[in-house]
């Protein structure tokens, strides 16, 4: 869905605070737009890759390819573990004598002299890009938990930030479908163009004084707590459906996993078999020529693709040729839950 960007109404000059791809695409965006990306704030170079030697964020690599000044303070708080780098940051925010600043998973609570510095008069403060329809899925991981727990639509608001989780009034909102064959990947893709889209419309009408924040109501919030590597192996105990959803809300992160004769596999694909089954839970009920069907709960996951220890991710198919499973080979089911 992504669209030819006109020039902005009345070009802003702007702060972009962000990390990952999400964020990039936004800041791609904006620079298209037509607007002044005066400084941008991204999270520490981190190592990455084989080498693991520092690799700069996908933010801070496209400021660089355009030439825009780049701030990557660990920490904004003053009174921090690194006061020195909060206080450079905020002397950088001052001289980029911006309208605006626009965060999208930047990676870092912005405190309270951010939020009033950037509300003096004439500034339009600091606006969010949050992938959920607030007040649902407020937190680190809106996308996932989305898809994970079966929701039937996402979205993107734009949001005035405040000092609370998400809780900000809301600027503008639209929604997106959930596909059945979405994966955080997939939907990851949508609701950045989604997002970025819509950052350019909520600076056209901030430069309009049109504008008009909405409180968010107190019924339907939700958190989306961050993802771990621990919710990665999959409980067979659960019915199918809902292995299916988390299979497709863990790819690529952390990517749901199963066990078998002491070898951690990693399932990529899957869906809802037909029918009901008694097996015992992680059985192979069934071997098709591109797929594993496995009881759950009173149901059939089918497994489509699949990933051994150093290998790719391959269709079943083509895993069962290197891999030869046998009908009543049981997946081990992962430890019960500690009782709170």
């Amino acid at each position: 869905m992504t669209q030819t960007v006109g020039p902005a109404a009345r070009p802003l000059r702007v702060i972009f605070a962000g990390t990952p791809e999400f964020a990039r695409v936004a800041l791609e965006r904006l620079h298209a737009a037509g607007h002044t990306v005066a400084l941008v704030l991204s999270q520490p170079d981190r190592p990455a890759g084989r080498g693991m030697k520092l690799q700069a964020s996908a933010v801070k690599q496209f400021a660089i390819e355009h030439a825009i000044p780049v701030a990557q303070p660990r920490s904004l708080r003053l009174d921090g573990k690194y006061p020195e780098d909060a206080a450079a940051a905020r002397q950088a925010i001052a001289d980029a004598q911006a309208d605006v600043m626009v965060v999208a998973a930047y990676g870092l609570i912005l405190p309270q002299w951010v939020l009033d510095d950037m509300a003096e008069a004439g500034k339009f403060g600091c606006l969010n890009i949050h992938g959920s329809l607030l007040p649902r899925w407020r937190g680190a991981a809106p996308i996932h938990r989305a898809i994970e727990l079966g929701d039937a639509e996402t979205g993107v608001t734009i949001m005035q930030m405040d000092v609370g989780l998400d809780t900000g009034d809301m600027l503008l909102k639209q929604s997106l479908p959930i596909a059945d064959s979405d994966t955080t990947a997939t939907l990851h893709d949508k609701v950045a163009d989604l997002g970025a889209d819509m950052v350019v419309q909520a600076l056209d009408l901030a430069a309009q004084g049109a504008l008009r924040p909405v409180k968010q109501p107190d019924v339907g919030v939700t958190y989306a707590h961050k993802i771990e590597k621990h919710e990665a192996p999959i409980d067979w105990r659960l019915d199918a459906a809902a292995i299916v959803r988390r299979v497709r809300a863990f790819n690529p992160f952390p990517g749901a996993s199963t066990v078998l004769n002491g070898e951690v596999i990693k399932v990529w694909g899957a869906h809802v078999g037909e029918g009901g089954c008694t097996a015992e839970y992680g059985q192979i009920v069934a071997l098709a020529p591109e797929s594993i069907a496995v009881a759950a709960m009173n149901s059939i996951a089918v497994l489509t693709e699949l990933q051994r220890p150093g290998g790719k991710r391959l269709p079943a198919a083509e895993f069962l040729r290197g891999c030869p499973l046998q009908v009543g080979q049981r997946f081990e089911l992962p430890a019960a839950p500690e009782a709170p």
